[in-house]
């Protein structure tokens, strides 16, 4: 199958279900998926956010990092990791030797899910829950079929939900190449790559003891440059 056929089958959802199936285009590369997915309804999170929020980057990327959900900033400029957490990690991919401007960057969730705070202006981020996860996934799955990566860099516990399928640990398996799974089963290809996790990077910003957090989330990519390299 082409890398630009990114075809799937038709399905009823029904009406209770979330998924974002039947709003994915039957072929065409990145370009049509970025543009479907501005229309999708697969969930209710787009009821409330600006806009969705695909991915970004080169369609030839050998490493594609998956962070849980845009936050504020990308909910409002609709471009993925620009906000705070975004400038760390251009500073921690530079560390570990990676050129931002040769990877993909996407998320798993392409909607902002927030609440209110007190008062009903500031918008605080609240953690996707297993089915927005879930009818979100489609999405992410056509996105790693047609770029083909080397190497995923999980960005926290859900981007690893979402890439690996179980219960994950980001203290058990951080910094480790882990088999990417198929997504869909393999019926569009199978994928080869490998997965590494590590912190999501709000919880680097979080931290009490942020450079020590930083110099783990430095390592982690390192481990993910070294396969690139390794792979090349």
């Amino acid at each position: 199958m082409s890398r630009s056929d990114d075809a799937l089958a038709d399905h009823d959802p029904g009406p209770d279900a979330y998924d974002a199936t039947p709003y994915l285009p039957k072929r065409g590369g990145l370009p049509a998926l970025r543009r479907a997915a501005a229309e999708c309804r697969g969930c209710p999170l787009h009821e409330n956010a600006t806009q969705t929020v695909f991915g970004e980057g080169a369609a030839t990327a050998r490493l594609v990092l998956v962070g849980e959900q845009p936050g504020d900033q990308e909910d409002k400029r609709g471009e993925p990791f620009v906000g705070p957490a975004g400038q760390l990690l251009d500073k921690a991919l530079a560390e570990a030797g990676i050129d931002r401007e040769t990877t993909y960057v996407t998320n798993a969730v392409k909607h902002f899910k927030f609440t209110l705070a007190e008062g009903g202006k500031r918008r605080i981020h609240k953690a996707p829950d297993l089915r927005e996860l879930t009818a979100c996934g489609p999405w992410l799955h056509a996105e790693l079929r047609l770029i083909r990566p080397a190497v995923v860099v999980a960005l926290g516990a859900t981007a690893g939900k979402a890439l690996l399928g179980r219960p994950f640990s980001v203290t058990k398996d951080r910094g480790t190449l882990i088999p990417l799974p198929d997504g869909d089963g393999g019926r569009h290809g199978r994928l080869e790559g490998y997965v590494v996790a590590t912190l999501h990077l709000s919880a680097v910003l979080r931290s009490d003891d942020r450079v020590a957090a930083y110099e783990g989330l430095v390592s982690d990519l390192q481990v993910a440059a070294q396969a690139l390299r390794s792979r090349h």
